[in-house]
């Protein structure tokens, strides 16, 4: 096991004003750089010298990716925007109060004041026994500790694990998923633009990363289209403490109804897999169904086929049906912040 100590190795560090200076650093220095935001996730790793970037490329001076505008109907929302901002912006609880209750939950006051959204969608797992330094898979080694007979793996995945059950600890990802969001990556080659349910890479494509960003790309964007603007949204997040605490399961959905049936719906769930999923399947058998609680019962059944608990974490799977439940039957949360 790790000896941890709170001394941080050392580094170069930089602190580029602009996207065109920052695309550079990343370009020469590559998988060596380490890209700091907020620094919340950033510190603890470096405090407990599990992480040595010999770069540290700091993105507190560049005002250009903080922010929200509308454009062309759209949310444009800057990656180094602070989760307050999202959570207590007009325009986010007017149209997408999905994504405002997401951000509101994450941490507590104090971390949202300085973490940004692209932070939170860019964080590593919070597995212990990797962010300690064993040797598991994902840091390179040839076993997963959390699956082991005597693991402590109460907050591990139920699904889709290979190799790894470290889960992704992100709470706005799923809102991002069920709002169909879009997220702008740039280089020096250019830019290209994913879809929030493909950012985020589960073991079985890589192992070793979260994210499908590469080294010499940024995050500056977070674009919400208004597909799903005033639609009936529901977010839930169950965790340990009310407080500064990652959650052990969280729902989002976005539907939009006619009469009583569900006309359009996208379902998104986090902290069950090594990555945020979008329950698709649930999404095509609630399609077209009366929103009650019949339609609600399928559905939660429905999203946890193929769940694989492990020795401590067998409670996500009634936790995650039961969340999606509610998220289907419905809750107070609207998006015109009724």
């Amino acid at each position: 096991m790790a000896v941890i100590r709170d001394v941080m190795p050392a580094f170069e560090l930089f602190q580029p004003a602009t996207v065109d200076e920052t695309l550079g650093l990343l370009e020469r220095h590559g998988a060596d750089a380490w890209i700091m935001a907020g620094g919340l996730d950033t510190f603890d790793w470096l405090k407990d010298r599990i992480k040595r970037p010999s770069v540290v490329v700091d993105l507190s001076q560049m005002q250009e990716l903080r922010g929200i505008r509308e454009a062309g109907g759209r949310l444009e929302i800057g990656a180094l925007t602070t989760l307050t901002e999202v959570a207590e912006h007009p325009l986010v609880r007017m149209q997408f109060g999905l994504l405002a209750q997401a951000a509101e939950l994450v941490a507590s006051p104090q971390i949202r004041n300085q973490g940004t959204l692209g932070g939170n969608v860019s964080q590593d797992t919070r597995c212990w026994y990797y962010r300690s330094g064993w040797s598991c898979y994902r840091a390179g080694g040839n076993i997963c500790y959390a699956d082991s007979p005597t693991a402590i793996n109460r907050e591990h995945a139920i699904l889709g694990a290979s190799r790894c059950v470290a889960v992704s600890p992100s709470d706005t990802a799923p809102a991002l998923i069920a709002l169909g969001a879009e997220f702008v990556l740039r280089s020096g080659a250019g830019e290209r633009v994913v879809a929030a349910e493909d950012y985020f890479v589960g073991p079985e494509i890589d192992i070793t990363r979260m994210t499908a960003r590469r080294p010499d790309e940024l995050l500056t964007t977070i674009r919400v289209p208004a597909a799903f603007a005033g639609a009936q949204f529901y977010f839930e997040k169950v965790r340990d403490r009310q407080v500064w605490d990652f959650p052990l399961v969280n729902v989002a959905s976005a539907m939009r109804l006619s009469g009583g049936t569900i006309q359009q719906i996208r379902l998104a769930v986090g902290a069950v897999a090594p990555r945020p999923l979008r329950l698709t399947e649930v999404e095509l058998a609630v399609t077209g169904q009366p929103r009650n609680e019949q339609t609600a019962a399928m559905a939660g059944e429905l999203a946890t086929v193929g769940a694989v608990p492990l020795r401590h974490n067998g409670y996500k799977i009634l936790l995650m049906q039961n969340l999606v439940k509610r998220a289907v039957r419905g809750g107070p949360l609207r998006g015109d912040g009724a």
